[in-house]
This record gives structure tokens, sequence and C-alpha cells, in this order.
């Protein structure tokens, strides 16, 4: 188990290292990650989950629709949660609320879930992991851009204000990729050689990027650890992957699947709303902060769940 653990997480966490030392010592500019953030979310990571999906057998991809309701509804719980919070009780602004309840609603799968799962479970984790980011990538993100972007529109009505935002989300490559990968597998699309093997360079290019842009956000980040920090933290890290194993033993999951779905769900804080935060204005401490400490905490975190998952039966 130690073996599996260290084998894990310590490439994960090193590729972090990089991004946060690089950005520390001025190696990059970590004020300034446009560039690499958009590469990551207009090419590989696009790229990474058409092909991963498209390329996976329909009734393969069939099989994981339990594993994208049960995550579909911990992440929209998660999110609305704290959103309504963040409203109600820290009486935040709607746009430092969605980009908080997208920091602890949606784990950063692009950088920890694929490293992570793969060396865990093995390749046939990887279209979990996939169906993972797609369902993020489909629910909660296009309904924080919508938030986050409505307050920027010049329309009246408010209702015509997040249609329009949500559309606008919706035709972010990101969005759109995971859908089309769908029905090119449900129409068993055959992809040229060359095509697979051209999308498949850009995506590999994801797990790197992604775990460098974490560790690089990180470096510019403000921390402030809190009671309203830890709370956050207990939330992501530990409530809701135990929220994910409770709805997955509620359906009646299968074992491996449950796996799959209870790990990505324990993964810690993703990095797409304090980026799209940036845009807007709207990158507030708690969310910087929160995501410092969910990433730094799940060393422990993440092995605490490999191991009581590595019991369940």
């Amino acid at each position: 188990m130690i073996q599996v653990l260290a084998n894990s997480l310590v490439p994960i966490f090193v590729g972090l290292l990089f991004g946060y030392a690089a950005g520390l010592f001025k190696i990059v500019d970590n004020k300034d990650v446009t560039s690499l953030v958009s590469f990551l979310m207009t090419f590989a990571l696009p790229c990474s989950l058409f092909v991963t999906i498209a390329c996976t057998p329909r009734q393969l991809l069939w099989e994981q629709a339990d594993v994208a309701v049960v995550l579909a509804m911990v992440f929209l719980v998660v999110f609305v949660a704290t959103y309504y919070a963040s409203r109600n009780l820290a009486k935040n602004t709607a746009a430092d609320s969605a980009v908080l309840a997208l920091t602890l609603g949606f784990p950063n799968h692009a950088g920890v879930g694929i490293p992570l799962l793969l060396a865990v479970y093995g390749p046939a984790a990887s279209v979990s992991v996939a169906v993972g980011l797609a369902v993020g990538a489909i629910t909660i993100t296009p309904i924080t851009l919508a938030i986050l972007e409505s307050g920027t529109s010049r329309t009246s009505s408010s209702a015509a204000r997040f249609r329009l935002s949500l559309w606008r989300a919706f035709k972010k490559p990101v969005v759109w990729a995971p859908v089309l990968g769908v029905l090119a597998s449900v129409a068993k699309v055959h992809m040229p050689t060359y095509l697979d093997k051209s999308l498949t360079i850009f995506g590999g290019a994801t797990e790197g990027t992604a775990l460098f842009v974490t560790g690089l956000t990180a470096s510019a980040l403000r921390f402030n650890l809190h009671w309203g920090v830890g709370w956050a933290v207990l939330g992501k890290n530990v409530l809701q992957p135990a929220l994910c194993l409770a709805v997955a033993l509620l359906f009646g999951m299968p074992l491996e699947q449950t796996r799959f779905a209870v790990l990505l769900s324990a993964i810690p804080s993703g990095f797409f709303g304090v980026l799209f935060g940036k845009g807007f204005d709207a990158a507030t401490e708690a969310s910087s902060s929160s995501l410092i400490a969910s990433t730094m905490l799940s060393i422990f975190t993440l092995a605490g769940w490999i191991v009581v998952l590595s019991h369940l039966h």
C-alpha cells in the first residue's frame, strides 16, 4: 500500500512544486498565466476529453452513466450549498460566491485526477476521469461562467443576461468537446489514425500543464488561514467524497465504479474558479486560500481515502 501511495501521490506533488517554485523564484510570471491557461483550456484539455471519450466503446461509455449521474449530483449539491452559504452567510457578491462554489465543487481532475487514478487503478480508470471532467465542464462550469458574465452584460433583463452568458459559456471548447466526444462514441465514428495521433499529442500535455499551472497559480495567491477556510477544506476534502460514497451506495453502484467516483470526489479543489474569477475581478481571498489549503492537505486526505476505498467490499 505504501508503494501505491508513493507512486500515485509523489509525482503529483512534484509537478505542483515545480509550478510553485517557478512562480516563487520568478522563473515564470505567476501574475499573468493567460497564455498557459488558454493553451490548457482551449487546446490541451478539450483534445484530451474528446479523444478519450470518442475512442471509448459505446457500451463501456454507457457503463459510466452511473458515475456521471453520481458525480453530477455531488458537484451540484456542493456548488449550490457553497454558493448559498457564501451569499447568505458571508454576504459575498454573486461573482465571488460563484468562484468559491466552483473552486470547492469541481475537483482538480485535470491536474490530479489523471495521474492519480491511473497510478492507483490503472488504465481502466481513464474513462472515469474523462467523465468526471466532462460532468464538471458541462454542469457547474458554464453556470459559474454565466453568473460571472451576467454581471458584465448590458442586457436589461437578468434572465436574458443569464441565458446569453450561458450560451457564451457553452461555446467554449472545454464545454462542447466532451459532448462531441460522446456523440462520436455513440455514432461509432472512426477517426483516421493521423487525426487521433494529432489530438492525442495535444491532449497528452494536459496532465503536466495542469499541475504546473496549479502550482504556478498558487504561488501568486494570497493565503490566509481562518475558520472559514478550515470549514471549506473539510467540506471539500472529506465531506464531498463522503457524500459521493453515500450516494453511490444508495444507488447500488458497482464496487469498481464506486471507488473511481469517490476518489475523483476526494481530489483537492480545482483552479478553474480562481482563474475564471481573475478575468472578472472576482478572485477572492477565500477561494485562493481554500485552493492552497485543500491542495496541501490532500496528501493526507487522499492517502486516507485510498486506504478506505481499498477496504471497501
